[in-house]
């Protein structure tokens, strides 16, 4: 967890399919924490249960939704008055950050990096508690978030704008500069609205 001295605005990070070897070290989770951190916004990291120390175990997304909550909650805990915590998930993540978002819970922003749009009950997220930006963004060689999905979902979510980048796969192979640079812009929008309270 980074906390700036102050910070009022927070970003929990979700990693990717905890079955498959996702955990919070992945180089996309860590390139969407340097970009949040590079906007002075208080960033929260953490290994779903059951992944690396922590403890349980896999839930099919039931006990893992928790876990965003609680991540939550801990990040609320450190921040300053008056907190404002948004939410950002790649792949997996991104299902179980959106499914936190559909829940009410009240965020500040929200962004979804390689959403599995095109996975088996992939279904788009209501945005219930989402006070803020929405960024997707995802690879053009994604397979798992191809191009037509992922325009059914800017027609369904009130998002600010679908980046697409040129050449990058699931994992961000040959675009993860590209991808800090557009989590960066959307953790600098959660900035601008939060000096205009």
């Amino acid at each position: 967890m980074g906390v700036p001295a102050g910070a009022e605005t927070g970003v929990v990070v979700c990693h990717p399919h905890p079955r498959y070897g996702g955990d919070m070290d992945s180089p996309v989770v860590g390139a969407a924490v340097a970009a949040c951190a590079s906007r002075g916004l208080a960033t929260l990291r953490f290994n779903f249960r059951g992944v690396g120390g922590s403890h349980g175990g896999w839930d099919e997304g039931r006990g893992e939704q928790a876990d965003v909550r609680s991540a939550i909650a801990h990040l609320r805990g450190a921040l300053a008055q008056p907190v404002r915590i948004a939410l950002a998930g790649y792949s997996f993540g991104a299902t179980m950050a959106a499914a936190v978002a559909a829940s009410g819970e009240p965020l500040a922003g929200l962004a979804l990096i390689a959403p599995p749009v095109a996975a088996a009950g992939w279904k788009p997220p209501s945005l219930l508690g989402v006070q803020g930006p929405v960024l997707v963004v995802a690879g053009s060689d994604d397979g798992y978030c191809p191009r037509e999905a992922l325009a059914a979902l800017a027609t369904a979510l009130p998002v600010d704008g679908i980046t697409v980048i040129d050449g990058a796969d699931h994992f961000f192979s040959a675009g993860l500069p590209a991808l800090e640079r557009a989590v960066a812009g959307w953790a600098g929008k959660l900035v601008r609205q939060a000096t205009r309270r």
